[in-house]
């Protein structure tokens, strides 16, 4: 593992926002959904997240959770990604958002 300083971890826009919508995202080379996302301040956003396994498209609506803001866009498949979605693999590999279980506003910086 590499430490890096205070400063480089303030450069990560790590920023709270809710799942407005979802979509089936058949493109993928992995099973993933889009997602749009509600930034706050930093606009609706949409990407792409391998959560298939754990999600269904329902339970994720309403949902808050972590995304890097200002990584630059990303081709996905035909998908322009505008942020990344951050989450932890679990012990198959499969993906569990990273997620705060209390509501705070949209466009939230980690602390």
């Amino acid at each position: 593992m590499e430490n890096i300083t205070w400063a480089d971890f303030e450069k990560v826009e790590l920023r709270v926002g809710t799942i407005l919508e979802t979509a089936d995202f058949p493109e993928a080379r992995k099973p993933a959904y889009k997602v749009k996302v509600d930034f706050g301040e930093f606009g609706i956003r949409w990407s792409s997240a391998q959560i298939t396994k754990h999600y269904t498209h329902e339970e994720l609506i309403g949902m808050q959770i972590v995304g890097v803001v200002n990584f630059p866009k990303k081709q996905i498949a035909n998908f322009m990604s505008e942020f990344l979605v951050t989450g932890f693999a679990d012990e198959n590999g499969d993906i569990v958002l990273t997620a705060v279980d209390k509501p705070v506003p949209n466009g939230s910086k980690l602390v």
